[in-house]
């Protein structure tokens, strides 16, 4: 098995599966490579290479620019050792996978529609399910290629169930085939978790969580670890959530169902696309705006979870850091293209 080794460090670990990446084999092994989208998008695990050969798996993911390209910079998300390696690449600490992420298959027990295009799947793994509040996992069906980055909607529980909400993608080459064939019984394989964006169990703050469309999963996660935990029993939690249509606004049942919601949590839903007699009387606009205007002044006073399509996120994190003023520790997203 090819060993890699990062330069000017005395770190190093082996890549093992037939399927493990150079960044997923360095988190396995538990070390602090930067990442956080996993899926080629986001670019925080550029490396350049120094010795060695790999496979790339996507030469034009857009987390490489240009100049990228020409400086011969590759993403440790797409590219496999082909032999050992001494590669040049960012390490902290802060990136230190908390549990380390492991593969395995598991069945799909159901699925329950949500929304027209928002569908729970659950499956149920070989082992108790861990992972964080706010975490991902990557999935991948026989027959479909690159796995894809999805976050889990429940907690960490001994029966080894994983959740996910998942928005149907037109022509998406994973969703399509979830939605259109996967049936209870059928099996995937899942490798995680992963993810920095998780419930930060020791801050001190109330909990805001901002979600659109299929983003409402892992904040949903993270809402549920807050009002289940005796530990965080002074927290309040504040849930903002954003979709075209009247259709598209769910969770609110699964919330309410939560220890403590009537006196300890709020939520928001607002919707972008209004229509003649679709019978909303609710909040209209863009989330990020609905938020300013129910707490804007006072947002440097919470821990920010967001998760959404990225003009959702792109606008709401400049919201908050730029014209509300929120401290960019506070402010907890995964970055997904």
């Amino acid at each position: 098995m090819p060993i890699v080794h990062i330069h000017d460090s005395d770190l190093s670990f082996e890549q093992r599966g037939e399927h493990d990446t150079i960044l997923r084999a360095g988190l396995a092994a538990g070390l602090g490579l930067s990442y956080e989208c996993n899926s080629g998008g986001c670019g925080s695990c550029k490396f350049e290479l120094i010795e060695g050969e790999v496979e790339e798996l996507w030469p034009e993911a857009p987390g490489l620019s240009a100049r990228d390209i020409k400086k011969g910079r590759k993403l440790a998300c797409q590219c496999r050792a082909r032999s050992d390696l001494v590669i040049a690449m960012r390490t902290d600490d802060s990136f230190r996978p908390a549990i380390l992420p492991g593969r395995f298959l598991a069945s799909l027990e159901s699925r329950r529609e949500l929304t027209p295009d928002i569908t729970e799947f659950r499956f149920r793994g070989p082992a108790p399910a861990r992972f964080l509040p706010g975490q991902y996992a990557m999935l991948r069906l026989e027959g479909t290629g690159a796995p894809r980055a999805y976050s889990m909607s429940n907690l960490a529980n001994a029966e080894g169930v994983w959740e996910f909400w998942i928005r149907r993608k037109p022509r998406g080459q994973v969703t399509e085939s979830l939605f259109a064939t996967l049936q209870p019984g059928a099996r995937v394989v899942l490798d995680g978790p992963y993810g920095l964006a998780f419930l930060q169990t020791e801050a001190p703050r109330d909990v805001l969580c901002i979600a659109g469309g299929s983003g409402i999963s892992p904040v949903l996660s993270i809402a549920r670890g807050l009002l289940s935990d005796p530990a965080m029993a002074e927290r309040k939690l504040h849930f903002f959530f954003g979709g075209r249509t009247p259709a598209d606004i769910c969770g609110l049942a699964e919330l309410q169902a939560l220890p403590g919601f009537a006196e300890r949590a709020s939520f928001h839903a607002a919707i972008s696309e209004p229509r003649e007699g679709d019978g909303w009387d609710g909040a209209v606009g863009f989330i990020h705006e609905i938020l300013a205007k129910v707490l804007g002044g006072t947002l440097r006073d919470f821990e920010c979870y967001l998760a959404g399509p990225p003009p959702m996120v792109q606008a709401t994190t400049r919201m908050l850091l730029l014209e509300q003023g929120v401290p960019a520790e506070q402010v907890h997203f995964d970055r997904f293209f």
